[in-house]
């Protein structure tokens, strides 16, 4: 955790100041946020789907998840205004670095056939979203106390200005990108 920030300060810093040629070191794109989202379509049918997924959230980043509700009904859904539909977690400071560290170094290497994460999925503002089929690859969940393989979407939020700015940052950090 703290290990992250000290080589952010250390070794990305640096390298971004110069390639960027900034002026100060405020300009220096830094991780704002990650946030952490499970789509939990059949959870209006089955309403412990939601508790078993915030089990599974809170073990993965240590913290408590919230739930999300519907915010319109849709007939066609069978969706009615307030129903829980998911679930989300945002990280912030120390815990952001220990799940960054995690999943770069821990997790996405679990994946099967695993050969980068796509470097063309930023937003246009520098912020970043990949997408992960399992929740089997984080090493705190166990096999066999999973009642169904679910993904979820994770969001990396940076104070970068541009995709390559933010594209630059993050390789630094050790985001295993294909090439």
């Amino acid at each position: 955790m703290a290990r992250m920030k000290e080589f952010y300060k250390a070794e990305v810093a640096p390298v971004l100041m110069k390639k960027f040629s900034y002026k100060s070191v405020m300009e220096i794109p830094k991780l704002d946020k990650i946030v952490i989202n499970v789509g939990a379509g059949e959870a209006k049918d089955n309403t412990k789907v939601i508790d078993a997924i915030s089990g599974d959230l809170m073990k993965i980043t240590g913290q408590k998840p919230l739930v999300c509700k519907a915010k319109k009904s849709v007939a066609n859904f069978k969706l009615r205004e307030g129903m829980p539909i998911g679930v989300k977690v945002t990280l912030r400071g120390d815990r952001m670095y220990e799940f960054l560290d995690r999943l770069f170094n821990v997790a996405l290497p679990r994946v099967r056939d695993f050969r980068g994460i796509n470097p063309n999925s930023f937003d246009g503002r520098g912020n970043y979203n990949m997408g992960i089929r399992e929740q089997l690859i984080f090493p705190e969940i166990d096999y066999d106390k999973v009642d169904k393989v679910r993904g979820m979407d994770i969001c990396f939020v940076t104070t970068a200005k541009t995709d390559e700015e933010a594209r630059e940052f993050l390789t630094l950090m050790g985001a295993p990108f294909t090439k």
